[in-house]
């Protein structure tokens, strides 16, 4: 049986999404039988993300800077704003490096089942960006979910007199997909937003 340190190690590994305690084990057995080349740079790595990561003061992206990397550049388009649930869905937008605009980080979505309420994300300093001006579109990049649509309503709802133009991504089938293997909300949403070619 493991010590109490490691034991220790194994509960705060499996904390982290997606890890349950069995690979949570597994991760910590690796750490120690690599402590040379894999645990030892991991400590010093997150010892150096923990003390120089700050929140971007504008659209709240992680980074070593504040305004981030993407709202300080002269590159980026500043009259495009994609507003996105998470930082995970702005990293996802920037993997693809296909999207040039700005962002806009809600930190979650609406929810009547949690709780979660217009005052608890990040609209009033969305609203202020807005009524700045220079905006002119609003890309709502929010889930295909119910509360992905509940929010994207809300906000569309709030900015439609601002004068900016609010669009949401295409969803739908994915890419590769067959047909019999999609659930009917997705086949609806498919039919629904079908375009002419």
């Amino acid at each position: 049986m493991a010590g109490n340190d490691i034991e220790k190690l194994i509960k705060l590994v499996s904390k982290l999404p997606s890890l349950g305690t069995r690979s949570a084990r597994r991760i910590v057995l690796h750490l120690l039988k690599k402590k040379e080349s894999v645990m030892l740079p991991l400590i010093e790595a997150l010892n150096e993300v923990s003390a120089n990561i700050r929140t971007c003061e504008i659209c709240g992206n992680f980074d070593t800077s504040s305004p981030c990397s993407v709202c300080s550049s002269a590159q980026r388009d500043d009259t495009i704003l994609c507003v996105v649930q998470d930082v995970a869905d702005l990293w996802a937008m920037e993997r693809v490096s296909l999207f040039k605009g700005k962002y806009h980080v809600l930190g979650g979505v609406l929810s009547a089942l949690e709780g979660v309420v217009p005052e608890d994300l990040n609209i009033e300093p969305l609203a202020k960006r807005i009524s700045s001006g220079g905006i002119k579109e609003l890309i709502l990049a929010l889930p295909a979910t119910i509360d992905g649509q509940i929010t994207s309503h809300y906000l569309s709802s709030r900015f439609k007199d601002s004068g900016v133009k609010i669009t949401t991504l295409a969803q739908g089938i994915p890419m590769g997909a067959e047909l019999d293997y999609m659930d009917e909300g997705t086949l609806q949403l498919a039919l629904n937003s079908r375009k002419v070619l």
